[in-house]
């Protein structure tokens, strides 16, 4: 039976660049990397019905979208193999309106908010945050990603309603816009990715979506040492291994304030394939790191290892 040392899943066609800098960082290390897409999905379940095939660490990209996808994620388990945000961990971050309540009840700054129900449960609207903090607002859904149904530059009580009715059954939230500093010529605005332990940290303009790395010099400059705490923390709140977060240093004196709390997964298209991809250094560390893990001894528990390092049938 072969033993990988890691399994991918992956389903969007722009994660291929980052498969194939995950396969060449494997090559590069020595490691075994076994791929899962809509291809193959089907022929590896059977292999590991059969115990044919079995894996070290789990890294799973795909079963978020698709839930054929699922069951490898048992097997993953079943194996004893090392996770890589565990699919019951990644479910609990899909919920703003909850892990906005757990960043307030553990000090972390987040913006202005007022979260509401369902439109479905309750379709009018009192009144907009008014007083609390002023105009315009982003509304976004509580569950969902990748901006969708995010609406920006919100004014007035119909577009709240226009927006809530996008996802009935879904809580909304109500957020102060943040307007950001200027530093070194650009927004205070971040993306921040942990990795295992380690954090990169970039500038993230609000529009383009363009990362620019941040300098020593600028993260000594400005203090930015202070977003590597409130990643650390985000860290262990979330219990994930990979994630990004947006944080932003508004114009008024308040310091850091987390704009989006917790992606998973991320986008991690090269900068080198597309302008507002992820710079490319980046993610070929978070390829090391992610092959260093898999290399890692692991109990294999599940199905038995054997001294020569396959799994017994």
């Amino acid at each position: 039976m072969r033993l990988y040392d890691l399994c991918l899943t992956w389903n969007w066609e722009y994660d291929a660049g980052f498969a194939g800098t995950l396969r060449a960082a494997c090559a590069a290390h020595g490691a075994t990397c076994l791929e899962v897409s809509e291809d193959n999905l089907s022929d590896i379940l059977a292999d590991l019905a059969q115990h044919r095939i079995g894996f070290r660490l789990f890294l799973d990209r795909a079963s978020e979208a698709d839930a054929d996808y699922l069951p490898l994620a048992t097997w993953a388990q079943v194996l004893g193999a090392h996770r890589l945000n565990p699919r019951e961990q990644a479910d609990r971050i899909y919920d703003k309106a909850a892990l906005h309540h757990l960043f307030l009840a553990n000090g972390i700054p987040t913006p202005h908010t007022l979260i509401l129900p369902p439109y479905c449960d309750h379709p009018e609207l009192a009144s907009l945050p008014s007083p609390i903090f002023r105009p315009p607002y982003t509304v976004k859904p509580a569950i969902g990603g990748g901006g969708e149904g995010v609406v920006l530059n919100v004014i007035v009580a119909e577009q709240v309603q226009a927006a809530r009715q996008q996802f009935p059954q879904e809580q909304y939230l109500i957020q102060e816009q943040i307007a950001p500093r200027t530093l070194d010529g650009q927004p205070a605005w971040f993306r921040a990715i942990y990795c295992l332990g380690e954090i990169f940290l970039c500038f993230w303009h609000p529009a383009s979506h363009r990362y620019t790395p941040v300098s020593p010099q600028a993260e000594a400059k400005y203090g930015l040492s202070a977003l590597r705490q409130l990643m650390q923390q985000i860290a262990g709140l979330c219990r994930l291994h990979v994630f990004s977060t947006e944080i932003a240093l508004p114009q008024d004196e308040r310091p850091f304030v987390v704009v989006d709390y917790v992606n998973d997964p991320i986008d991690l298209r090269l900068q080198s394939q597309a302008e507002d991809g992820v710079p490319d250094w980046i993610v070929e560390r978070i390829a090391e790191l992610i092959v260093s893990e898999a290399k890692k001894p692991s109990s294999l528990s599940g199905l038995g290892l054997e001294g020569d390092g396959k799994l017994s049938s």
